[in-house]
């Protein structure tokens, strides 16, 4: 009986498409003394705001915030 060599895993055809790459690694858009300078210009203007609905969003964003320091 004639022997047959072959691997197990063939090659994939010449005209086939290269596999895809994983994509690059995501790179932080702000650092940490962004937010900090981000959260002391909102602390400011809370200060001379008078509207209660304004206030209340830049209060519930310093907050937000406050969690990425």
């Amino acid at each position: 009986m004639p022997v047959t060599t072959h691997s197990a895993i063939t090659p994939p055809p010449q005209d086939a498409a290269p596999a895809p790459r994983e994509p690059a690694r995501a790179r932080a858009l702000l650092s940490t003394a962004d937010f900090h300078l981000l959260r002391a210009a909102l602390a400011s203007h809370a200060r001379v705001t008078e509207a209660p609905e304004e206030l209340a969003k830049i209060n519930a964003l310093y907050h937000r915030l406050g969690s990425y320091t």
